[in-house]
């Protein structure tokens, strides 16, 4: 029976369920620290896969789910505004990715490459990480993520949350084939038992949940404010759902970006996205441990991840798994948490490493200074609710500096270098932002 020929094959299926498990430490991670459900995110991780399949008609052998740039924007969101004008903005985020998608199929893929150049995007990437690691930090001291409360004995985090940072760390850089594709889940593992072992861990949730629940799902609500604080976040997962799609190609020998086209990628995230927040899940993106596992397997075959999607809605509704998943203490999601974040900022750095970018030029000193002190110190603009923040206001600002400021290259090698620069970079960030050190 081939597998490449055959949907319902039960190696399809296993296939399909392997995926799965590659992305699943990351998938329940991203929820969990935002305050959302990691069972909804488990629903519309399969529903967001299945909608980018039918958009793409089922062309790239990719897996959708939570994607970890929105973590800081949707924890000061919840707090501000409420989880359900949160998925509104949300769902407007999903509507910018089907902007994007409609200005890449008119104006060509160079176009996000013209706007958002390396000396924009790194320093963006870096704000992510930077303004990440006090959370990282606080949660592997047993404190709740601004600090302000203690969870856990300062001696029983650190315990916890350095076994599971050296289990993460020792994966990543010495496991073989499959297996170095699941650190986060390795770390939550030695961690969690780190912490069975110190009685960190409550289990009368689990004990009053039943087997079979239907997630906590919301409705979302639009609240201008929280839209327009959410809106401009989008700008970071749209270079990195680039750089999925060119590493999945390089995996597969097939030029997406042509077939089925850029547009149509950026248009199936971003209905996954909207959808996701339509029933109160995180906002989805491709995920590169997923485009590891295709390539470790050489199984290029789409109807793969349709199965990891199904498998993923079904997981959603046990009702026993998701209240478990809400057990794991801060401190193993900390010392994992301090690897992710930092991984993230590394690749800021690099994006401007590979790109040459000369910061004895003021243009580029001037995008990367502001960009993030504005990040990094907390800048806000404006009061109340007329305010931008954040990821946001990072984002926006390096943007208008980059178009505003003068820009001495413009001939059409410079042009064509940058671009080579930048596919090779979101490449590089595909493969270690965010969800594996």
């Amino acid at each position: 029976m081939d597998l490449n020929d055959k949907f319902t094959s039960w190696r399809t299926m296993l296939i399909g369920g392997q995926m799965l498990f590659v992305a699943f430490g990351a998938l329940v991670l991203m929820p969990i620290l935002t305050g959302m459900d990691p069972s909804v995110a488990l629903f519309t991780a399969g529903v967001g896969t299945l909608l980018f399949h039918a958009v793409t008609k089922r062309s790239v052998p990719v897996f959708l789910a939570s994607s970890f740039v929105f973590i800081a924007p949707i924890t000061y969101s919840i707090q501000t505004w409420g989880i359900s004008a949160t998925t509104g903005a949300l769902m407007v985020t999903g509507l910018v990715y089907i902007l994007l998608a409609a200005m890449v199929k008119i104006r060509g893929p160079g176009f996000l490459h013209i706007l958002m150049p390396p000396v924009v995007i790194g320093p963006v990437i870096m704000v992510i990480g930077l303004g990440l690691a006090p959370i990282a930090v606080n949660m592997a001291m047993g404190k709740t993520g601004d600090g302000k409360i203690e969870l856990f004995p300062y001696q029983d985090a650190m315990v916890v949350s350095m076994f599971a940072m050296a289990a993460t760390v020792i994966v990543a850089i010495f496991a073989k084939g499959l297996f170095r594709l699941l650190p986060i889940l390795f770390g939550v593992v030695v961690g969690y038992s780190a912490a069975l072992m110190l009685g960190m861990v409550d289990f009368s949730v689990v004990n009053a949940r039943p087997w079979f629940a239907i997630p906590n799902f919301v409705a979302p609500e639009f609240h201008w404010q929280a839209i327009l604080f959410m809106i401009p976040i989008a700008i970071a997962p749209a270079i990195e759902h680039v750089g999925d799609v060119l590493a999945i190609g390089n995996v597969t020998n097939k030029d997406y970006v042509k077939n089925p086209g850029l547009h149509r990628t950026l248009f199936g995230d971003g209905i996954a996205s909207s959808a996701a927040a339509l029933f109160g899940g995180p906002p989805n993106t491709t995920y590169s441990e997923v485009t590891g596992a295709v390539m470790l397997t050489k199984v290029f075959n789409p109807n793969v991840m349709i199965w990891a999607a199904i498998i993923a809605i079904l997981l959603a509704f046990i009702g026993k798994m998701g209240a478990i998943l809400q057990t794991i203490p801060a401190p193993v999601m900390g010392g994992i948490l301090i690897l992710m974040f930092g991984s993230i900022t590394s690749v800021g750095l690099n994006a401007l490493i590979k790109a040459r970018i000369d910061m004895a030029e003021q243009r580029n000193l001037v995008i990367v200074s502001t960009t993030l002190v504005f990040g990094i110190g907390g800048m806000v603009l404006g009061q109340g609710d007329l305010s931008l923040q954040g990821i946001s206001l990072c984002g926006l600002v390096a943007i208008i500096l980059n178009l505003i400021l003068p820009n001495n290259r413009h001939t059409d090698d410079d042009i064509h270098e940058e671009t080579e620069i930048i596919e090779e970079m979101v490449h590089d960030a595909a493969e270690h932002s965010g969800r594996q050190p």
